[in-house]
């Protein structure tokens, strides 16, 4: 090549002695001779994504035959062509505005083979052209264009450009490689402004639109302008790329010196008869998975996971991350699993010393315990779901299973988990990942066979990063929790052989697919009977150890038990039941202390002079047969509970209003119930212009309390019509049921609550539903034999037994009941029916 030459873009697979003859050949052919208006026609070279520029020397490889046909005729003419870029290289046939408006002159040799039997030519660029039109002659198009001449001289600014771009280039040359000194000697040589930019230009890779962006500069100050950013861009990258090799490098040198020492430690240690910690802690793991007896699939993944700690040296980052997933697969319970006992005698007398009642929930866990008995290799484990109150003793009975049975006890408490990875676990991608609480408890518990129980399964709530629930129904399906996933573990664990209990306040709250898979026990509320065993059997002896007192100091009477369940406490549970007897505990423990005189039998006197005014009325039956006065029974959390309601008939247009905080659907059986007594005015002597011309007020007491549900529907019927009718109700009987527009009673539920509230309450017959006498065997014994239970099914005979004839006489006024400050009481509330209705 000669000095005016530029080193190529890469000669590939060409020869280089056959380059370098073609290049000498090149040198031989003139330029292009203007016209006499100063334009030169030459043939065009169309160029996909490659580009000339002026004293470059190169070789292109030809791909479209057209280009090879104008090629081979142009070189038999002995003539150059015109470089000319597309402006999209994706353009098979462009067209004469796909082409740039400035060109590069070159002289072409003649088509040559590569070695790898591809089509090239080699060109040397000469001058720049600006394109004023094209002309196709034959097959060949012809460019016009204007020879682009640059100054040969810089002018001041030019000089200043020059010499900082030939300081980036020297910077250039050190940082990359493959730029050869003489080549940067060539170039600081260089006087011509225009020939400078275009020769740095060249030496480093830039993108195809910003090459022909300077292809197409004429202005030679803008050229060099450009250029200069451009350097300064690619110094930055190859600066940042230096730095970066350098810390890889300076890493890895590290590292092999860290090997190095360690090898050297090694024979140190072997030849002192020291052990290396960190081959001692690899072969004490490696000794843990041979030992444990874990599952083949997971003994194959710990031994992998051991194999590439081993590989790896013990400050890397990845040693913690594999020791802990190691560890977390050493400490799970796999095979471990105690053994159940399974006398059935046994587990009675424990459940019975734990809890009073709650029969269905113990003889469910008796008949498991019998099966098993019978077939002790059955790994099939029920799935109980126990739905109660709050403090009726869900959770604690779960302990007493376990301890009859003789299992580990765990507990999970899911209220207010919203994320579905505190089931699952996180993947070991994140940082600080670990398995979900499942595995976590079972970790705890440290058997495959725990009672585990699931609290609060209906306070799970579903946030943006999953629902939770939904991975509970595979923990919670034994067709499926033989092979349970946790994201973080990635390999099947068994909890077939686990006992999952859960616990709910509320079972419509479950989702349905998880309450598929469970079978539910209702825990009922507790009757005051119950209330006043427990408190006997439990929560005395219990508060009095806890207080510090003596267990012959103090005893209760059931008075002042009694007292304390009806005026200080209103629940269905028994949490505050103990937490009043415990307040009567302490203070008369406080006396002991103070070495004051105290009472060592606590009565009802006792129990108000120490908790003070009642928080709540007692409940008492009426004291007088009224017209337009009927007693209802309602069940409540408490247990159950009566209600008086009182019609007033008032002038007006026929309008109804309830009052009381009353539900929609008791407003329907208002509306019902009237309704049934227009269809009845006949029967009644009742003209149909009374209910036009009278405005009915249904009230029931305790306003601040909301009512609501249809078995007050036959109550309110009564009233209604002993309000029109003007005869009394029978002050000692109390009614529930739901009635259509026909008169006819509907089952209810909650039979046991109303019965035992009535029986509390003073009244003598209750009214119940036809259908509802089947319930009547969970009522207990005495209270059945003090009541007179009344069965109906239809209105006519509610009415005979709860109205007075016409013409009655009053019975003989009771004193007033007495008035004082009470809270109000939580919701009265109606249970679905016992019948499914």
């Amino acid at each position: 090549m000669t000095d005016n030459d530029w080193f190529s873009q890469g000669e590939g697979d060409i020869n280089p002695a056959e380059l370098q003859r073609r290049a000498e050949q090149l040198e031989n052919l003139p330029d292009a001779r203007p016209d006499e208006n100063g334009l030169i026609t030459i043939p065009v070279l169309p160029l996909r994504d490659a580009l000339i520029f002026p004293h470059m020397l190169s070789p292109l490889y030809v791909g479209r035959d057209a280009t090879l046909r104008a090629i081979e005729e142009t070189h038999a003419q002995q003539l150059n062509m015109l470089a000319l870029p597309q402006r999209d290289p994706e353009l098979d046939r462009p067209r004469n505005q796909d082409f740039l408006g400035v060109g590069v002159e070159v002289a072409v040799s003649e088509v040559f083979a590569t070695e790898s039997e591809e089509t090239a030519i080699l060109v040397q660029g000469r001058r720049r052209i600006q394109v004023e039109g094209f002309a196709k002659i034959g097959t060949v198009l012809y460019a016009r264009g204007r020879v682009v001449v640059d100054p040969p001289k810089p002018d001041n600014r030019q000089e200043a450009l020059m010499r900082h771009l030939m300081g980036q280039f020297e910077q250039l040359a050190e940082l990359n490689g493959n730029i050869p000194e003489d080549a940067v000697e060539f170039v600081i040589g260089l006087e011509e402004p225009g020939w400078l930019a275009d020769m740095i230009a060249s030496s480093f890779p830039l993108p195809l639109a910003e090459r022909q962006n300077l292809l197409t500069q004429l202005d030679v100050t803008t050229r060099l302008e450009t250029v200069t950013r451009l350097l300064a861009r690619e110094l930055e990258v190859l600066t940042i790329e230096e730095q970066i090799q350098t810390k890889m490098q300076d890493e890895a040198d590290r590292g092999q010196r860290e090997t190095y020492l360690r090898e050297q430690m090694r024979a140190i240690q072997s030849e002192l008869g020291d052990a290396d910690p960190w081959t001692q802690e690899l072969e004490e793991l490696n000794l843990r998975i041979q030992q444990r007896g874990l599952p083949d699939e997971v003994k194959a993944s710990a031994v992998k996971e051991l194999g590439r700690l081993n590989q790896m040296p013990p400050m890397s980052p990845e040693v913690g991350v594999i020791r802990t997933y190691l560890d977390w697969i050493l400490d799970l319970p796999w095979t471990v699993e105690t053994e159940d006992n399974l006398d059935v005698e046994h587990a009675a007398k424990i459940l019975g010393q734990n809890h009073f009642g709650l029969p269905k929930a113990k003889d469910r866990i008796l008949e498991y315990i019998a099966v098993r008995s019978l077939k002790p290799k059955r790994n099939r484990q029920p799935i109980l779901c126990f739905v109660g109150p709050p403090g009726t003793g869900k959770t604690s009975l779960g302990k007493s299973i376990a301890d009859a049975l003789g299992r580990k006890f765990v507990r999970l408490s899911l209220g207010g988990v919203r994320d579905e990875a505190e089931m699952r676990g996180h993947r070991r991608t994140y940082i600080g990942a670990l398995p979900g609480r499942i595995l976590q408890t079972m970790k705890r518990a440290e058997t495959i066979n725990p009672l585990f129980v699931l609290d609060e399964v209906d306070k799970l709530g579903i946030g943006y990063r999953g629902d939770p629930a939904a991975a509970l129904l595979e923990v919670l399906d034994p067709e499926q929790n033989d092979t349970f996933s946790d994201h973080y573990l990635e390999l099947p664990y068994d909890l077939s052989k686990v006992m999952f209990v859960t616990t709910a306040n509320n079972r419509d709250e479950i989702p349905w697919a998880l309450l598929d898979r469970m079978e539910v026990i209702e825990f009922p509320g507790y009757i005051e009977e119950e209330k006043l065993e427990i408190a006997r059997t439990f929560l005395v002896g219990r508060q009095i150890e806890e207080s510090g007192l003596e267990a012959g100091d103090i005893q209760f009477d059931d008075d002042a038990l009694k007292s304390i369940i009806r005026l200080y406490t209103y629940e269905a549970g028994v949490r505050n039941l103990e937490r009043e007897i415990g307040r009567v505990c302490r203070k008369t423990a406080r006396l002991k202390a103070e070495k004051k005189k105290f009472a060592s039998l606590i009565t009802a006197t006792v129990v108000a002079e120490f908790l003070g005014p009642a928080q709540f009325d007692e409940s008492e039956a009426e004291r007088e047969d009224e017209v337009g006065v009927a007693t209802a029974i309602a069940w409540t959390n408490g247990g159950g509970d009566i209600m008086p309601i009182e019609v007033l008939l008032m002038d007006g247009k026929g309008n109804l209003q309830l009052t009381g905080q009353i539900g929609d659907v008791m407003q329907e059986s208002a509306q019902a119930a009237l309704s049934y007594l227009k269809s009845r005015a006949a029967e009644f002597n009742l003209p149909m212009d009374t209910f036009e011309s009278t405005d009915v007020h249904v009230h029931i007491p305790e306003g601040a309390v909301p009512k609501d549900g249809p078995s007050a529907g036959i109550t309110l019927a009564t009233a209604i019509i002993s309000a029109f009718t003007q005869r009394k109700v029978r002050r000692d009987v109390g009614m529930t049921g739901e009635i259509t527009l026909r008169g006819k009673v509907l089952p209810i539920g909650g039979v046991r609550e109303k019965v035992l509230a009535a029986h509390r309450s003073g009244l003598k017959t209750v009214i119940l539903p036809a259908k509802n006498e089947k319930d009547i065997i969970d009522v207990p014994q005495k209270a059945r034999d003090d009541l007179d239970l009344r069965f109906v099914s239809h209105m006519d005979e509610v009415l005979k037994l709860a109205l007075l004839p016409a013409d009655a006489t009053t019975t003989p006024k009771r004193p007033a009941r007495k008035a004082g400050a009470a809270k109000a009481r939580p919701p009265a509330e109606e249970p679905p029916a016992t019948s499914g209705v």
